[in-house]
């Protein structure tokens, strides 16, 4: 098939799971699935990753799909509800919520049916994102107390978890335990890097989402490095062959130009498929497991790539990132990260899970 496939290995989500469970034996996992589990699909990684003690997803028609597909696993809304028609939906999908304002706060009373909920109360200790001020915490809790929901848990986000010995992580952790609400109250602090990182933020349950589609969250560790397989590789073929005369550009704007006669690959695959348009001359592909290159400006539908000295012929599968070719390597080139490239596959990609 010469047109982009995404091939996704559930057994590298159950494998990359394993990985998650060694850096914190000690600590429940709330596998994070948003964003369509970040491009690999909702439903079936919820499916290889059963195990976790919970899913995390962003809003609450992401709980409604997992539901519908029969999934039963906890259900926390990270982002929480926002009128009392979600709040209803939420109770009877039994889905946990976080409450980060006062608002959420006000709506819980109003409706007067916190008790049917697990709730996880978020303390902004430093991203200026989502959750109550340090000094708004107190207030928070004994309203959310006097509601008695069927419980309650403490949790945070690390704004630079990924800077080993970082101040502000250190500010954020001194923060958050300095809060005091009664004994055994279960509480959660770290994201993919932040479990690597710092053993200080595992606390009782941590937040993993990167690391489980087998891509490194920190900037001095590769995946393999860590143990982690990549979930996702993306692949298209070449549909034609060019020979380029020395001197001559290729590509829109003639933003590439070649200094000797060049064989130039043109793969099937662009910006049409979520691969961005803004990737830089360089960019390293595989070619039938060869390295080379990116040259000139992406298009829609297709990419340039060197392959002089390759003997390439047309039909070769072209690797853009995964199994050979980790995306982190990639992300760089368009001026981004990881997650943006796996959540930006296009519906016109070719998706094909494997690993049972």
């Amino acid at each position: 098939m010469r047109f982009p496939r995404a091939t996704i290995d559930t057994s590298a989500l159950r494998h990359n799971l394993g990985v998650v469970r060694r850096f914190a034996p000690g600590s429940q996992v709330m596998a994070i699935i948003k964003a369509n589990a970040y491009g690999h699909g909702l439903i079936e990684a919820a499916h290889a990753l059963q195990d976790a003690e919970a899913f995390g997803v962003a809003r609450l028609e992401e709980g409604l799909a997992l539901r519908a597909a029969q999934i039963q696993t906890p259900i926390v809304l990270l982002e929480g509800v926002f009128n009392g028609a979600e709040l209803a939906t939420a109770a009877r999908e039994s889905f946990q919520i976080v409450v980060h304002s006062f608002e959420q706060l006000e709506l819980l009373e109003h409706a007067g049916n916190a008790r049917r909920f697990e709730t996880w109360l978020k303390i902004d200790t430093g991203m200026n994102r989502l959750g109550f001020r340090v000094e708004e915490f107190e207030a928070a809790w004994r309203r959310l107390q006097a509601l008695q929901p069927k419980r309650v848990r403490l949790m945070t986000h690390l704004s630079s978890a990924e800077v080993r010995d970082g101040a502000m992580t250190a500010e954020q952790l001194a923060s958050f335990a300095a809060l005091t609400p009664e004994p055994g109250i279960e509480r959660s602090i770290a994201n993919s890097a932040g479990l690597i990182v710092c053993e200080a933020a595992r606390a009782d349950w941590v937040r993993p989402g990167l690391m489980l589609y087998g891509v490194s969250p920190v900037p001095d560790r590769s995946a393999a490095e860590i143990g982690l397989r990549p979930a996702m590789t993306l692949t298209t073929q070449l549909i034609a062959i060019r020979r380029v005369p020395a001197g001559e550009t290729v590509g829109y704007n003639g933003i590439w130009r070649t200094d000797k006669e060049a064989v130039i690959g043109i793969a099937a695959v662009g910006y049409g498929d979520g691969y961005p348009r803004n990737l830089r001359s360089g960019t390293p592909v595989l070619v039938e497991g060869h390295e080379t290159q990116v040259v000139g400006r992406v298009s829609m539908d297709m990419t340039a790539i060197d392959v002089t000295g390759l003997n390439a012929n047309v039909g070769d599968r072209v690797t853009l990132w995964g199994e050979g070719l980790p995306v982190d390597r990639v992300a760089p080139f368009a001026g981004t990260i990881a997650y943006e490239l796996l959540c930006g596959i296009s519906q016109r990609v070719a998706v094909e899970w494997i690993g049972g």
